[in-house]
């Protein structure tokens, strides 16, 4: 049996697991979803990227985790591999979920500059730096699969996401550097990136270099939309 950190995407908290985590739990797994700093409901939103990361990071440490296969979806992504960078000995494979992986020096936002105005014009109208699209605009590239009402229902457990830690450019020499196994794991209907020629894979995934590839129909919320075959995918991906 294995070990799981799932790290959510941007606008998520760990909740966004539960049904994926129950499942690998019933096959024996631990499994641990933290949210990240800034994220959830009742969150203190003034964060930036490193704070963020932090939170993983004590999260891992406080619990003793060793040995365990650390998940990120989407923004996610660019928080494991900062995490990985601070505790290396305590993970056995990395697995980015339709994740961005950013280059050195990089921010979410240098990957998604087709987004960047309305972030950023969001921000600065929410009064607290935090931006949440409105639903309309999220339906069909995130919740692309599922129909307008199932939609509706995962989106009610978003909130506000702060805009900080998109900004921050990071410093990913080292995790460039580190020999930890690494697996990309991708939704093929997931259109959250413009496709094709900003896709997940191989965009993203090909700057891991060696890398385990999986890949399950589905779209951007498959932890909603498609949980039982993402568990299995889970797995497969992270796998020894």
């Amino acid at each position: 049996m294995s070990t799981y950190v799932l790290v959510h995407g941007g606008w998520h908290d760990g909740s966004c697991w539960d049904t994926v985590a129950g499942l690998l739990r019933r096959e024996g797994h631990e499994v641990h979803t933290p949210t990240i700093a800034g994220n959830g409901k009742n969150a203190d939103r003034r964060v930036n990227h490193a704070d963020c990361t932090a939170s993983i990071v004590d999260y891992i440490r406080e619990r003793d985790i060793t040995d365990a296969v650390l998940l990120g979806h989407s923004y996610g992504g660019t928080i494991i591999g900062k995490v990985a960078e601070a505790v290396p000995e305590r993970l056995r494979r990395l697995v980015f979920f339709n994740a961005f992986v950013l280059l050195d020096g990089q921010s979410l936002l240098d990957e998604t500059p087709q987004n960047v105005q309305f972030v950023e014009k969001g921000a600065a109208a929410s009064g607290d730096d935090t931006y949440l699209p409105a639903f309309e605009n999220v339906r069909d590239v995130f919740f692309n699969t599922v129909s307008r009402e199932e939609a509706l229902r995962y989106y009610a457990n978003w909130s506000p996401q702060p805009i900080q830690p998109f900004r921050d450019k990071l410093d990913m020499k080292t995790f460039y550097s580190l020999d930890i196994p690494k697996s990309y794991l991708t939704a093929t209907e997931d259109i959250r990136v413009p496709m094709p020629d900003l896709s997940w894979h191989p965009r993203f995934s090909n700057r891991l270099g060696r890398f385990r590839f999986v890949a399950m129909p589905g779209d951007h919320e498959a932890m909603y939309t498609n949980p039982g075959l993402l568990a299995v995918k889970i797995v497969e991906a992270g796998r020894d």
